[in-house]
């Protein structure tokens, strides 16, 4: 890679940390995929990003397209370009933006697999019947399961959270989100009950001179992390006969479809998820919408 290309890159992912204050993971993604734009700007003669042109863009898009990726791939991968194009023209680093013109290939939007009813019984009850053979592991999985449930927060948000992040008297729970936007989300008795069984029964017995004052611990003793977090959530479902197999996120889908399902208004569960835009919340009301037609198909004699 050219000097200016690397120089470019490096700026562009601090501004994303720095100033935009994207995740770790979000700002991965974007690097990825504007190294993939400098390897083929490369290749094209373009070694200085201020050189870029809207053809050498729209280029590199219709390589991914013939090398198989995703629409989804491709519309993200759109996005970081115009994102850093943008940020080469209002830092000074090329005279236009080269990207202002760029269009995204539309996706199709795939619906989030959510549990049904039966399901999340099952899963919560088959994890509360193990707590006697499971100890202190299987309270903390049963008070992982009822906050993601009854929550609906990121599998990371959960991972972060300190005990002094548990309103347990009004059963809020303060957690930071995407862009460390705080936001404040209840929860019911019973995962009230499971989080306080775990605080007072099973915390103690796994907690380490390292444990600090996270929420959830490992089996060492340190704070629990997402790939524990995803690993116990498959375990846990794998017992539930015929429930699809989902991961954390998977139980967030649930929660906003269940809240929605039972007359919840899309702005408080907007609120609930911390969702920046309402049009990403509302994806749960065509879920809660293809239930219906596939109860109505199979229930009604002229379906």
């Amino acid at each position: 890679m050219s000097e200016a290309w690397a120089s470019a890159l490096a700026d562009f992912e601090h501004h994303l940390a720095a100033e935009r204050n994207l995740s770790e993971h979000s700002v991965r993604a974007y690097v990825t995929d504007l190294t993939r734009l400098a390897e083929h700007a490369i290749r094209l003669g373009i070694d200085d990003p201020a050189d870029l042109t809207l053809r050498a863009l729209r280029s590199h898009l219709a390589t991914q397209q013939t090398l198989g990726r995703a629409r989804t791939t491709l519309a993200r991968r759109a996005t970081s370009t115009r994102s850093f194009t943008a940020w080469l023209a209002t830092s000074g680093r090329a005279s236009s933006d080269a990207g202002a013109l760029l269009a995204s290939p539309k996706s199709r939007r795939e619906l989030p697999v959510a549990l049904g009813h039966d399901d999340i019984r099952g899963l919560l009850d088959a994890t509360a019947a193990s707590v006697a053979d499971d100890g202190p592991i299987g309270l903390r999985d049963l008070a992982v399961l009822e906050l993601l449930y009854a929550t609906g927060i990121r599998v990371g948000e959960l991972c972060g959270l300190d005990i002094d992040d548990l309103d347990r008297e009004r059963r809020v729970v303060r957690v930071l989100g995407k862009g460390s936007k705080e936001r404040a989300v209840p929860y019911g008795q019973p995962a009230a009950e499971a989080v306080e069984q775990w605080l007072w029964r099973g915390r103690p017995a796994l907690a380490a001179d390292g444990s600090g004052s996270a929420v959830f611990l490992g089996a060492r003793g340190g704070r629990m992390d997402q790939r524990a977090v995803r690993r116990v959530v498959h375990q846990r479902l794998a017992a539930v006969d015929g429930a699809p197999d989902v991961g954390p996120h998977g139980l967030r889908h649930t929660a906003a479809t269940h809240l929605l399902e039972g007359g919840a208004d899309l702005r408080s569960v907007q609120e609930i998820l911390g969702h920046a835009s309402l049009g990403t919340t509302q994806i749960y009301t065509h879920v809660s919408n293809e239930r219906l037609r596939a109860a109505y198909r199979l229930a009604h004699p002229r379906a």
